[in-house]
């Protein structure tokens, strides 16, 4: 995971976790103010999920990570949302400034 995403050390390890145990076939980005620079250790954490092909991630998959997240001991909140269900122009948005929290390379070789 990229210096640039404004996350400790120790919730950047809870959310690995957490995304390994529910989402382990999904590639996820960060974006938003942790991203870009305007954010801070209280401003929430976005992300968008890819799921395999791109294909919607299963509704109960879903809703299983991010009530594990809600669960954590992450102190700020996660968004948490799937590409698939998202507009194209928030594609183009997201796609313009990102971090690759867990990529397809690091899917493939778990």
């Amino acid at each position: 995971m990229s210096n640039r995403l404004l996350l400790s050390p120790r919730h950047r390890c809870i959310l690995e976790a957490l995304l390994r145990e529910h989402l382990p076939d999904v590639e996820v980005w960060a974006y938003g103010s942790r991203v870009s620079g305007r954010g801070h250790q209280g401003s929430d954490l976005d992300l968008v999920l890819r799921g395999p092909g791109l294909n919607e991630i299963p509704f109960e998959r879903l809703m299983d990570f991010k009530d594990a997240v809600r669960e954590s001991t992450i102190p700020f909140l996660v968004e948490a949302r799937d590409w698939a269900r998202l507009p194209e122009r928030f594609h183009r948005e997201i796609g313009r400034e990102h971090v690759v929290v867990v990529g397809l390379q690091e899917i493939r070789t778990s």
